[in-house]
């Protein structure tokens, strides 16, 4: 919860910061009325957008679970970066629109040398809290602050270009220049767009993150205890900052319920000290058969039917099997 709140206040100095950027790209597009400039200023404007939606995202966010949402209100970061991921694919289009249109209705350009100062300015703050705000979402395990940072990284290629377009220009004097620019970053912004509404979706969707299913894996692998016997069904899921993961865990059958309970506390320490505390579990425990004896590692037990033979590893592959793992 301190972490949530954290992120919410990350997100209101984010929604000061994207209306000061768009000011200064206003300014910019007054002096210049360059439509490589508007097309980064209407940007801006999206930014402005998302932080807004951001910062109401990340309050819901925030919210303990309640009988209504017993996983919490997580996932409500996932709509918000869908909505921004939209938004940018909009932008992009009109843009798109702009430069197409450009090229038979062109506009006079002035003022570009004093622009060109004005927004190499802009496209360094931008680059300096887009580096803040990805290294925060990451830390933070916040989907919302990185989608956030990842659209001030692209003002900052954006803004960047345009800089570098005007440049040229006033080098050539060649005005299509302007309406090239405006086109190419028309179609990047799509792109990203895409990225961003892609990755939510797949949150929404409850979706299997591959990797972090392999650094959990990695991480049960390093310090695997002898009582954890097998896994199998594993299934981890986030919920905004909260990672929820359910498995079932073969212990020794013999076990009474405090003996099976204290190998599945280790079992859950064991991953809180790897991501954090903010670490649901459900984890159903089984008794072990007689067909796990070749893969048990308990060196003295009374209790084994079969002799050792080797230790299954466990990977991507047969964790996420609904079966309990046993020689060939």
């Amino acid at each position: 919860m301190h972490i949530a709140k954290q992120n919410l206040k990350v997100q209101y100095v984010v929604t000061v910061l994207s209306i000061l950027v768009f000011l200064l790209k206003a300014v910019a597009y007054v002096m210049t009325h360059s439509l490589s400039v508007l097309s980064d200023t209407l940007e801006s404007v999206v930014n402005i957008i998302a932080a807004l939606v951001g910062s109401y995202s990340l309050f819901i966010a925030a919210k303990p679970k309640d009988k209504d949402h017993p996983y919490g209100h997580g996932k409500a970061e996932f709509v918000s970066a869908a909505f921004q991921g939209s938004l940018i694919i909009g932008v992009g289009c009109l843009i798109i629109y702009k430069a197409i249109d450009s090229f038979t209705h062109p506009v006079s350009l002035h003022n570009l040398g004093n622009a060109i100062w004005l927004l190499a300015f802009i496209a360094i703050i931008n680059i300096v809290i887009a580096i803040k705000l990805i290294r925060i979402g990451k830390k933070n395990n916040s989907l919302a602050i990185v989608s956030t940072g990842k659209l001030f990284q692209i003002d900052f290629f954006t803004t960047a270009s345009v800089a570098i377009g005007i440049a040229l220009l006033l080098i050539t004097g060649n005005d299509k220049i302007d309406s090239i620019i405006a086109l190419a970053l028309g179609i990047y912004v799509i792109y990203d767009g895409y990225k961003i509404l892609r990755k939510s979706l797949a949150g929404i969707m409850d979706e299997a993150d591959m990797v972090l299913l392999e650094e959990v894996i990695a991480e049960i692998n390093l310090t695997r205890n002898e009582k954890w016997i097998d896994l199998h069904n594993l299934r981890v899921i986030k919920y905004g900052t909260l990672m929820h993961v359910d498995c079932h865990l073969t212990v020794p059958w013999y076990f009474n319920v405090n003996e099976a309970h204290a190998a599945v506390d280790e079992f859950t320490q064991l991953i809180k000290n790897k991501f954090g505390a903010s670490v649901e579990f459900y984890i159903h425990t089984d008794g072990c058969m007689p067909f796990s004896c070749p893969i048990c590692t308990i060196q003295h037990c009374d209790k084994r039917t079969a002799p050792f033979v080797k230790k299954l590893d466990w990977t991507l592959e047969n964790v996420l099997l609904d079966t309990k793992h046993q020689l060939k």
